[in-house]
């Protein structure tokens, strides 16, 4: 996945964000001190030497530079980069396979925020804590939140992204601030004769992403902070309701059941959609694509809420340690140089990839480079981390069936959110 149009990646109940105090990962080469970690995550803790940085397929080139970078200053601890495809499917099964035959080779991952519960609870990622604490002073409290199982830090968030609205600036001077004030400007889009609103409703990753905003924006969740199904609630069926009702009067253009990120994109960017809920990967493409139609004419604002800020979800890719790798300290030091200062605005200014640290949103350069980075500051800042569960694929399955299911008309509102607690329930004891 390494963009969000590529497979967002979603959130969907709160979780506990922790601090973790800082502490060299490095050391000299030999000796396996555990510092307090056991089998296989206490081996190997001060290696040092060659190691492979396993990601999806580098679109943006970002990685590339960045490796040379680093293989320029450590010749004896060169980086070598193992390129996935762009599939966010194919990755993850990479990933488990490599892990279960615990191949030492891959030192260092990328993951999908989804995917870090999972890894974490199967003990194939390397606890950052003890002498592998790894400091997450200035980190945003949301993206520490997506790397963190079980009060354990067992990555370093890499890069974030948060759900923004793009809107016709020249039809609607002022952007909605709540859900009911943007489904009252949709007689500007009819009387205009386009399409009102459209999020990403095809049944993929994408709609757990939507149907999970719309459920935390009226105050409910998918899971409790126990990890607990807690779907079936008054604020979950009213959330879900704002998405199904949209679609029965036509605030949502039928057409958008089969959209995921680049259809939206297109009709926005084509005119023919007053508001567009996508991530900022959008904004760029907006500006310059010769096909854009809306360059001078759109602007930006939060996710509408109940009130205020609605709740996005949080997208976003953590780098780990696996805890198979003979060349620890190599790989810790690897790691801080993947997300340092530097190298987050690297991933902003080369990418469009959202930065983990807070400073960055308000660096004068960069936001004059990317306008767009006080607003995402603000998605983030409201965004909900997904449910954190080692069935993540089970869960986001129970979410999309009966979200979509709702979304068509094939299922009331109420017995959509009843399947879905039940498969959630099904999910949780695998």
């Amino acid at each position: 996945m390494r963009h969000s149009r590529k497979f967002a990646s979603l959130a969907a109940a709160s979780v506990l964000a922790m601090t973790l105090a800082a502490c060299s990962g490095g050391g000299s080469s030999g000796g396996s001190s555990s510092g307090g970690l056991s089998g296989d995550a206490g081996a190997n803790l001060d290696g040092r030497g060659p190691i492979t940085y396993v990601q999806g397929k580098d679109n943006s080139n970002v990685v590339r530079p960045l490796v040379d970078k680093w293989n320029a200053a450590h010749p004896t601890e060169k980086v070598t980069f193992k390129e996935q495809s762009d599939k966010a499917d194919q990755q993850h099964d990479d990933l488990v396979q490599n892990f279960q035959a615990k191949n030492a080779n891959y030192d260092v991952v990328d993951v999908d925020v989804v995917w870090t519960a999972e890894f974490a609870a199967k003990g194939w990622l390397q606890p950052l804590k003890d002498k592998m604490a790894f400091d997450t002073t200035g980190f945003l409290p949301a993206t520490v939140a997506t790397a963190t199982y079980k009060n354990t830090l067992y990555a370093a968030p890499q890069t974030s992204d948060g759900g923004l609205l793009y809107y016709r600036k020249d039809l609607v001077p002022t952007p909605p601030k709540t859900w009911d004030e943007m489904m009252s400007m949709c007689s500007i889009a009819k009387a205009k004769g386009i399409d009102c609103y459209a999020g990403q409703f095809a049944q993929y990753e994408g709609l757990t992403v939507n149907a999970a905003e719309a459920i935390n924006t009226a105050g409910g969740v998918i899971v409790d902070k126990d990890g607990k199904p807690a779907v079936n609630t008054p604020e979950a069926k009213a959330g879900l309701s704002n998405l199904v009702n949209a679609f029965k009067d036509g605030n949502i253009p039928k057409q958008a059941i089969t959209y995921q990120e680049e259809q939206g994109r297109q009709s926005f960017e084509s005119g023919k959609l007053l508001f567009l809920r996508n991530w900022p990967y959008v904004y760029n493409l907006a500006k310059t694509d010769g096909s854009s139609v809306v360059k001078d004419t759109f602007g930006i604002a939060p996710l509408p809420g109940k009130t205020g800020p609605g709740a996005s979800s949080l997208g976003g890719h953590n780098i780990a340690m696996s805890v198979y790798s003979k060349h620890k300290a190599t790989a810790m030091d690897f790691m801080k140089f993947m997300t340092s200062q530097e190298t987050e605005k690297f991933y902003a200014t080369q990418g469009s990839l959202a930065p983990v640290l807070s400073a960055l949103y308000t660096d004068k350069d960069l936001v004059a480079k990317l306008p767009y980075l006080p607003v995402l500051l603000t998605s983030i800042q409201n965004a909900v981390p997904r449910p954190v569960s080692p069935f993540y694929p089970a869960v986001t399955q129970a979410v999309q069936v009966n979200a979509y299911a709702a979304l068509k008309g094939d299922k009331s509102v109420d017995q959509a959110l009843t399947d879905m607690q039940a498969a959630l329930t099904a999910a949780g004891s695998q």
